[in-house]
This record gives C-alpha cells, structure tokens and sequence, in this order.
C-alpha cells in the first residue's frame, strides 16, 4: 500500500488531483471547509425547482479533448453553446462579446461584410503601438466608445480598478468579432454541460475506495505528518500566513429571486450590465439545458454583485492583475517559497494565483499528479463529444 495523500479542496483541482492519485494505488483523504464537495461549480435544486449554479455559472468548454475524455468518464453530458447579451442604457440589448450587431446598434450604421466592419471599428481604434494596460489594449483595438460602453463601468464594478490600472491580459480574453458570430465561446470546439449538474459529476469523481472526503476541516500545518504528501488548492497566501503581504482576490455576492417560468425565443441565458448599477450579469438558469428539474411555474434568477474577498467571507473567485504586475510579482515570491517546501504541491487557481478555467484546472491537477508520482499522464479514450 502506497503513503497517504492529503488534498486540500473538494473542487476540480482537489477532485481531479484525488481521483488519479487514487487510481494508482494511493489512498487520498480530501478536505474541504465548506459544506459541499464541488467548490465554486458545486449546483443544487432551488425551491422553483431550477438547478441554480451557486457561485455563478459554469460552463464547460475547450478544444482539449483529453479534458474532455477525462471529464465525460463521470457523468452524462449534453451540448450547450452559450449566448450573453449586454443592456444598453437605452434600453435595448445587443450581443456581447461585440460583433456586427453590437456596431451596428450603437454607432447607426449598416455594415454588410466582414471587410466594412474590420475598416470601421480600424477608423474607431487609436493608434497604440505598445499597449500598457487594459485600457490602451481596448482603444487600440476598438477605439473609445465602445470601450468606455461596454468595458469601463463593468470593469470598475468589477475589478474596483480602472481600465489603466488592469492588466491586458484579462481583456486579451474577450474575442471581438466582425461578423455576426454571438456564441460566448466561439472558439472552442467542445462546449458542454453535465446532464444531471456538477454535483453528481463530482460525487462521481469521489466516488473510489481509496478516496476519503471529510468536509467542513479546514487545513492546519500539523496534518502534514500524517501524509506523503499534500495537493493544495488553498490560497498559496493563507498556506505561508501572508508572509509577503495577502494576494488579492475579488469576490462575488450572488442574489437570487424567484420569477415566473417565461419562454422567450432568443434570449440569452446571461445578461450584462453595462452600467454603473452594482450588479455586473444575471442568469435565468431555466434557459440552461435540463435545469428545469421540476416545473412549478417559476423559475430562479441570479444577479451578481463585485466585492472584495475579504468582504465576503474570504471567498475567492477571481485574482487581481494590475497592469504593473505588482501582485505577480509578490506571487513569485510565494511560489519561490513553495518549491523550497517539498511537502506539498499547490494546484488550483488560488494555489497558484491564476485565473483557470475548468478545463484548464483538470489539465493542471493531472499533470502535477503524475509529475509528482514521476510518470507519464495516461492516454485516453477517443472524445465523447466531436464537433458539430
């Protein structure tokens, strides 16, 4: 029998890290100070009846297929190309990610063809060789209004920072389009949902003899005797007691309301707020596919209000990455600490100060798993989904 792995966190990066350490002979406690498995994708059924995603929605998508191989293994999933759209101040909402609708909308033209938009939006952009921030990125790709529309008020509820102050590379993230493309994820080849929620997927996940889950411990150092080793997906931070100052994360207050069960053709599951108003989305979860679960004429909707993660319980989402990298900088030094520590692995976005899709979580986890064992990540079977 194989030393005992202690991980620290029931979510994906826990999960995933759990579920092959256990599949090669090791047995693996994992613990987690919330209530639930699943972390942040962890989904249960409201009163109306409607699968709501907790801590705000979570949907899957890559062109990773060995992700996907790796997370079908767990459950059943359906196809789910998601759809957002944004409230103007008039009134009216246009598609988001921009694309020809969105120009069209706000500037009054009538651009046909991909080439009349990609010249309109050259004759908007400023130019900036070498941008420095957000802010410089966006004007020198989509010029002033749409900028200051659809990024500056949201970005500031969100980030509590300027479009200056914010790195490039979170709006890097956002595509802009030229033609009529309005998928949130246009680029991804795989875009799926579990059937039945996250929460069998992770109870599917766990469920393996040489995995133990203990939930609502929180981690204390003195575990670390009594393991091989240590998979943390902890804020890497609060492990070494903010040695170099705390990390910061901005964090979520999710409000839900009951509403009547509506079905309009064409609305988006998500919508944006483009304004100052403290909410930055909401999602009408009845518009995801199969979270209807029992139909009682109502349905639950979401609104999402930005604070600070102290603010809020200490719940992390979303690091903060500024423009001068000061807060990267200051993880350096964490993970510097961390290499010199050979007890434990750190994984997860808060391990290592990213922010990581889902996907991208459970190709990390796999990879830091088998590296620490010293072997190759196995192969698996061919995708369970193919492109459409």
């Amino acid at each position: 029998m194989k030393g005992k792995i202690l991980v620290v966190g029931a979510g994906f990066a826990g999960a995933t890290c759990a579920r092959e350490l256990a599949e090669c002979g090791y047995r693996v406690d994992v613990i987690d100070r919330r209530a639930h498995i699943g972390g942040n994708a962890y989904d249960a059924v409201a009163a109306t009846g409607v699968r709501v995603h907790l801590y705000g929605p979570h949907l899957f998508h890559t062109n990773n297929s060995t992700v996907l191989n790796w997370i079908t293994r767990f459950g059943a999933f359906t196809r789910y190309e998601h759809r957002v759209v944004a409230a103007l101040p008039d009134g009216r909402r246009v598609p988001v990610p921009v694309n020809r609708q969105t120009i069209n909308a706000v500037f009054g033209t009538r651009l046909v063809s991909e080439a009349e938009v990609r010249a309109f939006v050259k004759r908007q952009a400023e130019p900036i060789a070498d941008p420095r921030n957000a802010a410089e990125y966006l004007l020198s790709q989509i010029g002033r209004t749409l900028t200051d529309l659809f990024f500056r008020p949201y970005t500031k509820k969100m980030w509590a920072l300027d479009l200056e102050d914010l790195s490039t590379a979170v709006v890097k993230r956002i595509p802009l389009r030229n033609d009529d493309e309005d998928r949130y994820f246009p680029n991804d080849r795989y875009q799926v949902l579990p059937r039945d929620g996250y929460r069998r997927v992770f109870e599917a996940i766990l469920d393996h003899p040489q995995i133990r889950v203990c939930l609502e411990r929180a981690f204390d150092p003195t575990m670390l005797t009594e393991y091989a080793h240590c998979f943390s997906s902890m804020a890497i931070d609060e492990y070494f007691d903010d040695r170099f100052g705390p990390l910061p994360y901005r964090s979520i207050r999710f409000h839900h309301r009951d509403a009547p069960l509506t079905y309009r053709e064409g609305e988006a599951a998500t919508l944006n707020y483009t304004d100052d108003r403290r909410f930055t989305r909401e999602t009408d979860w009845s518009r995801l596919p199969n979270h209807i679960v029992k139909d009682s004429g109502y349905k639950t909707v979401t609104q999402e209000e930005p604070c600070d993660y102290r603010d809020n319980a200490f719940e992390r989402f979303y690091p903060v990455k500024t423009s001068d990298g000061r807060f990267d900088a200051a993880y350096a030094r964490y993970k510097a600490l961390a290499e010199e520590d050979k007890r434990v692995t750190f994984i997860g976005r808060c391990g290592t100060y990213q922010y990581l899709d889902m996907h991208q979580v459970i190709s990390q986890c796999r990879s830091r798993a088998h590296a620490w064992m010293g072997r190759p990540v196995p192969a698996l079977r061919p995708p369970a989904f193919r492109a459409a």
